[in-house]
């Protein structure tokens, strides 16, 4: 592993793991609509709850306002806190050098997560090491901002850079300090996080991992990245999602988060925070929940354009 220092700053339902899964087929759109966003199909029922293409991305992203309005910034465990909007994650990782921030969302939010990184008692210029999970504008659009704002080094997954670098808010080129590779550590002030490769969303996506102390005890935190396969599912995304899931299961972890909110059930975890018990975000028993439903549906999606291809 290559360690960057903080010096460097630089239906037919059958059953399928326990999963119902339903390809049901109207109309030969495929699993993505030809106008309209995503189809209502396939449908895959995981532990109760069905969802559709269109469900997981009406659940992920909510509404314009929902992904530019802020959630209250708050401690999630350790030194990792929570600055990002409804349905638009962004994680704060504290340090005594300096902080790193995952995900800068849309550009117009940027603003927005340095008042929740205030509002926590932190500065936003402290921000050193910028990160992201996928090169998606509402997981990375703000990059350049952030870099604009606070001088960070921004550190990017190598199979996600000629996608990052097409992201050009008002005609910003995207920054991009540092060249990840799988299995590369990235350290500041203590504080170490691993980036794993999960392609398949994008050819760099990627889950980070880290260790956070607490109460006297350590656990192990997972910032996921989207698990959602895309409408088509060519070979190529077949094999990494298949490499994808294969791997998640090895990665320790005790504190699940994701670069959606809904994808860990944040809002039903913060309301319990005030309640005095155990902490709602140590959750071992659904870490894998979110890709648990993914599995699923790229699953019914292949089933589904091999049945249309016939």
């Amino acid at each position: 592993m290559t360690k960057i220092s903080s010096n460097m700053m630089r239906c037919n339902p059958r059953l399928i793991h326990s999963v119902i899964v339903c390809a049901v087929v109207f109309g030969s759109d495929g699993a993505f609509a030809q106008s309209g966003g995503p189809a209502d199909t396939p449908a895959v029922t995981v532990r109760g709850q069905t969802y559709t293409p269109r469900s997981i991305l009406a659940r992920n992203m909510g509404s314009d306002e929902d992904q530019t309005t802020a959630f209250p910034p708050h401690k999630i465990i350790g030194n990792v806190y929570y600055v990002g909007t409804r349905t638009l994650s962004s994680f704060l990782i504290t340090t005594p050098a300096g902080h790193i921030l995952i995900n800068s969302t849309y550009e117009r939010n940027v603003r927005t997560i340095a008042k929740s990184v205030e509002q926590l008692g932190f500065k936003f210029s402290d921000v050193r090491i910028l990160l992201g999970t996928h090169a998606h504008g509402d997981h990375q659009e703000g990059d350049a901002l952030v870099k604009e704002l606070t001088g960070a080094q921004v550190l990017a997954m190598r199979e996600d850079v000629p996608a990052l670098e097409a992201i050009k808010p008002s005609g910003k080129a995207h920054p991009i300090d540092h060249v990840l590779r799988d299995g590369e550590e990235v350290s500041l002030g203590g504080t170490t996080l691993v980036a794993h490769l999960t392609p398949g969303h994008t050819r760099g996506c990627t889950t980070w991992t880290m260790k956070a102390a607490d109460g006297g005890k350590t656990f192990n935190v997972v910032f996921a990245c989207s698990y959602r396969a895309p409408g088509t599912v060519t070979p190529d995304v077949e094999a990494e999602f298949t490499r994808t899931f294969k791997m998640l299961r090895t990665l320790p972890c005790d504190v699940p988060l994701g670069d959606h909110p809904a994808q860990y059930n944040m809002a039903a975890k913060h309301a319990r925070l005030t309640s005095g018990g155990a902490n709602p975000f140590v959750d071992p028993g659904n870490c894998w929940g979110e890709a648990e439903i993914q599995e699923a549906m790229f699953r019914a999606q292949l089933d589904l354009q091999r049945k249309q291809a016939r």
